[in-house]
């Protein structure tokens, strides 16, 4: 079976795929919820469009089945699935469904949520429950070899600091304020982002021999898995990543809700922090609260061995293989449903 990766132009996924050694083909779309009249009259032209070349792209590739998981570029895509007659598999990463993971699931063969409390969105006939799948990389990995890969210290406690593929400035800069008193609490692997990449490199210039080996700062780490199975404590955003690669690790998390999210990040982090795997500080207090967070998780090894515990109790490693057989089954079919294998 062959893959192919229909996503937004110009966006990071597609070096990401291209990087995997995965077909990408880019379609015209654009977001029109929360935006002005003309915004969105403007990007639903852009919908049709991108409807137009994904259905001439399905006419010419004929897909046995289409994966989706949400976002404005998998809106024109779907329907041109749809008109096609080709059987699609949702996935829902986050907690709650957005605005266009709703309208997908209406066109939907199957739905497959992360978590149980997602079931309730759809039609019970549709769901299924799988959990995050996490990349083929992230099997295997030992801490202390990949404490070595990053050149880390085999003892004392390890912090990752990360705010996604692009960073996150407010947490970079409340990390900035703090540095020193944070390297005297644990090593630090900071993946600060490219945007913020030329503050963060002259600040760990400008950081005495002794601390600068503590301190790890990367703009982006591809082997982000090596990060995660080496941390002790992660601060972080709480997109949906944390729903899977987190507990995947054990690892405890320190969350800041991205604010301007809609709701997505914000029950993503009630989730984890509700079952006593994480901690919460809003992105508005991060500056006044984040040294007294960190002195009291990093401080108390007690705390942490029981986030560690709640948080792998969450994991549901399977999670890849289970979606990658129902969108086998769904391939399978005819057009009328029957199972071709």
């Amino acid at each position: 079976m062959s893959l192919l990766y229909v996503g937004s132009r110009g966006g990071v996924e597609e070096r990401l795929v291209e990087r995997a050694g995965i077909p990408f083909v880019g379609v015209p779309a654009g977001g029109i919820h929360g935006l002005g009249p003309a915004q969105a009259v403007r990007n639903m032209c852009k919908l049709l469009e991108g409807w137009k070349v994904a259905l001439e792209l399905g006419r010419r590739e004929r897909p046995a089945a289409l994966f989706a998981t949400g976002g404005y570029a998998s809106i024109p895509v779907a329907l041109a699935a749809w008109t096609l007659r080709v059987p699609i598999l949702l996935y829902l990463p986050d907690i709650e469904p957005g605005w266009a993971v709703r309208f997908i699931a209406r066109l939907a063969t199957k739905v497959a949520v992360t978590v149980e409390q997602s079931q309730g969105y759809f039609p019970a006939r549709k769901v299924m429950v799988t959990g995050y799948p996490v990349r083929a990389e992230f099997y295997g990995v030992e801490r202390a070899r990949a404490r070595a890969s990053l050149q880390l210290a085999s003892d004392g406690p390890v912090l990752l600091v990360m705010g996604g593929s692009r960073g996150a400035s407010r947490i970079n800069q409340a990390l900035n304020r703090v540095l020193e008193l944070v390297l005297e609490l644990a090593q630090v692997v900071h993946l600060s982002g490219e945007l913020d990449w030329p503050a963060v490199q002259a600040r760990y210039n400008g950081l005495p021999a002794a601390l600068q080996a503590r301190y790890h700062p990367y703009p982006y780490l591809h082997e982000i898995w090596l990060a995660l199975a080496a941390a002790d404590l992660v601060l972080c955003r709480a997109g949906a990543s944390t729903l899977g690669e987190l507990p995947f690790f054990a690892l405890p998390a320190l969350l800041v809700p991205y604010p301007h999210a809609w709701r997505y990040q914000r029950t993503n982090a009630a989730w984890l922090t509700e079952r006593g795997a994480a901690l919460q500080v809003e992105d508005e207090r991060l500056e006044e609260e984040l040294l007294p967070a960190l002195r009291g998780l990093l401080s108390d090894q007690s705390v942490l061995e029981e986030m560690k515990a709640r948080m792998r109790a969450l994991a549901r490693p399977d999670a890849a293989a289970r979606l990658a057989g129902a969108l086998y089954a769904l391939a399978a079919r005819d057009t009328n449903g029957r199972d071709t294998r």
